[in-house]
């Protein structure tokens, strides 16, 4: 018997993404909801698609009753509460999402009892960034016998391909300073803070990235024993990093808590990556780089991955850790951020099964 996957958002760029990866690497029925099914815009023929607001909660469970696997793909998570993943756990249902708020990471983490005595698996934070990008740093902490410190970094081109979804998550992520982990101690910083200039691969080189508010800022903090971590991010072109500096450190903390603003911001900003992703492309580069010490010396392992397509990169992040949880190889009950859960060995091979290069130095 086929096994059945629901997929909320996945109208959306990225849960289309998910979605296709799903279609292309297994048998699963699929189906894919969204508030309102209007137009005529292409589809796969093996999706069914399903009308469905999140707060219908009746309707939600009876959707999530008649499935095998939840992935949740609706965001901006900043707005999302925990009742997804609650009625995964009252109907016995597994658990993915694509979650990339340190707030709602936090709070979805404490569901980890009630989804452990459930029996239920559930899988944060499983995109791109974060997602992939936790993984990289696994396989990176791996081959130390002691970490030291880790170091995220990531570039987008223009929008990324993921709609005013990334545009409303980079403009919520500037509303208030965040806590990060530096020296063995917490230490809290500005958004869009300390630009550093990274060298990604081609075509990006370098460029410039920004403290960014990210649950891995967490997350790998009680993942690895490292006494720093650092998560930075930025856009191509720069201009739109001055920009975004300029919003973060010179408008006022009210404006930016303001819902309309966050709205206005971003519908201002998907518009000019309209134009501009015609020719800054509306790709993702991430470079992780785990510093530690092997056989008595101190030395950095650094990994690079470089996709043409940033949603569609983040649908294989969550592909793969669903076609493993749909195969029962990824079967843990609790709530977990990927890079606990998610095997180097696992990850490496799902990675050269989609044809993802993964560079290492």
């Amino acid at each position: 018997m086929k096994k059945r996957v629901l997929i909320l958002g996945g109208r959306g760029r990225i849960g289309n993404s998910v979605a296709e990866d799903l279609a292309q690497h297994t048998s699963a029925e699929i189906t894919i909801t969204g508030r309102k099914i209007i137009g005529n815009l292409p589809i796969n023929p093996r999706f069914q698609i399903l009308e469905l607001d999140l707060e219908d909660q009746q309707k939600l469970e009876t959707a999530i009753a008649n499935s095998d696997l939840v992935i949740h793909c609706a965001g901006p998570f900043h707005y999302r509460d925990t009742g997804v993943l609650k009625t995964c756990i009252q109907q016995g249902v597994n658990y993915i999402d694509v979650s990339d708020n340190r707030g709602f990471t936090r709070r979805i983490l404490e569901q980890s009892e009630a989804a452990k005595n459930a029996g239920i698996t559930a899988i944060i934070n499983t995109g791109i960034f974060p997602g992939i990008s936790n993984s990289m740093v696994r396989q990176g902490v791996e081959q130390f016998d002691h970490v030291e410190k880790i170091h995220l970094s990531y570039v987008v081109g223009g929008s990324g391909g993921a709609g005013m979804t990334v545009m409303r998550t980079t403009f919520l992520g500037l509303q208030r300073p965040f806590e990060v982990w530096i020296n063995g101690q917490w230490q809290r910083i500005k958004p869009y803070s300390e630009r550093e200039i990274i060298e990604f691969p081609l075509p990006y080189g370098k460029t410039g990235v920004y403290w960014f508010d990210m649950p891995e800022c967490f997350t790998l903090v009680d993942s690895f024993p490292a006494k720093t971590v650092i998560t930075k991010f930025g856009t191509v072109p720069d201009f739109y990093n001055y920009l975004t500096w300029s919003v973060a450190h010179w408008w006022p903390a009210s404006w930016l808590q303001n819902p309309a603003v966050i709205e206005f911001l971003s519908q201002v900003s998907y518009r000019m990556t309209n134009v501009t992703d015609i020719w800054s492309g509306i790709g993702v580069a991430v470079r992780s780089c785990v510093t530690g010490i092997k056989q008595g010396k101190t030395i950095d392992y650094c990994s690079t991955i470089v996709h043409e397509n940033t949603a569609t990169i983040a649908g294989i992040g969550t592909g793969t850790i669903a076609e493993l949880c749909l195969n029962g190889e990824l079967q843990k009950p609790g709530v977990w951020p990927v890079e606990q859960v998610l095997p180097t060995s696992l990850f490496e091979a799902a990675m050269n099964n989609r044809g993802i290069n993964i560079h290492t130095s």
